[in-house]
């Protein structure tokens, strides 16, 4: 089983970025869920980033919680950005046909304002 791990960082006044690493699978995906709806709530960020340059495999149970994210991005008025995963996991995006889905960036500064906030 490969290891899991999810860690939150204010990246400015509007912007909480989440790294991921490890699998976001089965075994993960409600964790990883239950730490985004605790920064839903506590934090309401303008901007969620979250970050999937460190996962190594994603499988349906993964997508379908960074899906129900985007729903509630939407409904509650926030932005959600990917940071781009490996090639792997941006196959698993693109087998899904969720690749325009989504908004990808570079990296976590890339989602910040121009502004700085």
């Amino acid at each position: 089983m490969a290891s899991f791990s999810v860690a939150v960082q204010q990246l400015d006044w509007t912007t909480v970025h989440v790294r991921v690493t490890g699998a976001l699978d089965h075994a993960h995906a409600y964790r990883f869920d239950d730490t985004i709806r605790r920064v839903e709530h506590h934090r309401r960020p303008a901007c969620l980033v979250v970050d999937l340059s460190e996962v190594e495999f994603i499988d349906s149970s993964g997508i379908a919680r960074l899906v129900a994210a985007r729903r509630r991005a939407r409904l509650n008025g926030h932005r959600l950005a990917l940071v781009r995963g490996t090639r792997v996991v941006q196959r698993i995006f693109s087998l899904a046909a969720l690749e325009e889905a989504f908004e990808f960036v570079p990296g976590p500064d890339a989602a910040l304002a121009p502004d700085g906030g």
